[in-house]
């Protein structure tokens, strides 16, 4: 991967080393949110590893060598890889030989932001198309990492900028199918994210199942497996919308409207229900 960009991978570890500067000691360090500094000074291997989540690496010094299945892959510094969560993986954290130091920048993907769509039906039976969790490299990509690992680093960086700066950089490796693993969602997830895009429109489990892929009693069995249900899901994902609505200042009237629901005084009841409060729009 750094033999064929290697402009980019010096480009990236020239502007990444310096955010874990003073914080080259053993062990994971968090900077805040979703971003870490793993360091270790001897060769380490460990086996059965499963993340709790997706995430993106990036191999700031010495070599990440990585067995996924029965894929096997290298990545020396200056090297940017996706790796699945709750995925047995084995891998090996190799110094460099001339500092004695291995560390890599983490950077977790709990939940996909606004605006950034989970793997469509098609795309989930595709499967992962290159066989490689290497991610390519890009100078828009390089930038956009480099924007979001110093943001988040920096305390003074406002939580929006940094939502922002962590979206800029999804929505470069959306399309990538080596990036696949970080779109991946529980079925509950994807059922949210689809609702939310209209949450005014009638949504029945027959249509959502269908834009999913799967049958109607699939998907109800799918959702009761993670301790939900359609109904949940659309009732939040409607509230939600009406308060999105009420924060920019829409009348309750309009938020009702905006969450799908017909009568304000029924939009009004579940919102108490859910926010212990009423809405607070313009009347």
């Amino acid at each position: 991967m750094r033999d064929r960009f290697p402009d980019l991978s010096r480009r990236l570890l020239e502007r990444l080393r310096p955010v874990v500067s003073g914080r080259l000691d053993r062990g994971m360090h968090p900077y805040g949110g979703q971003l870490f500094a793993y360091c270790c000074f001897d060769r380490e291997r460990m086996t059965a590893l499963q993340l709790d989540c997706p995430m993106i690496c990036i191999v700031l010094y010495g070599q990440k060598d990585v067995w996924l299945g029965d894929r096997a892959q290298s990545f020396p510094a200056g090297s940017v890889f996706v790796l699945p969560a709750g995925v047995p993986m084995d891998v090996v954290n190799i110094p460099d030989a001339t500092n004695g130091l291995y560390v890599a920048l983490r950077l977790d993907v709990p939940n996909l932001p606004e605006g950034i769509a989970p793997l469509s039906a098609a795309e989930r039976l595709e499967g992962g198309a290159t066989g490689s969790f290497g991610v390519p490299l890009s100078e828009d990509l390089v930038e956009a990492l480099c924007h979001a690992a110093t943001s988040i680093a920096d305390g003074s960086t406002g939580e929006t900028i940094k939502r922002l700066r962590m979206t800029e950089v999804l929505a470069l490796l959306r399309p990538l199918p080596e990036a696949r693993a970080l779109f991946r969602q529980s079925v509950a997830e994807e059922v949210a994210w689809l609702i939310a895009t209209a949450p005014s429109e009638s949504w029945c489990v027959a249509e959502v199942a269908r834009e999913l892929g799967v049958g109607a009693s699939t998907l109800r069995r799918r959702l009761s497996v993670e301790g939900t249900s359609f109904r949940t899901i659309l009732r939040r994902e409607r509230l939600r919308a009406g308060q999105n609505a009420l924060v920019a200042g829409a009348s309750s009237l309009a938020a009702a409207e905006a969450a799908g629901y017909s009568s304000r005084s029924h939009f009004s009841r579940r919102f108490r229900e859910s926010f212990g409060t009423s809405p607070t729009g313009r009347r």
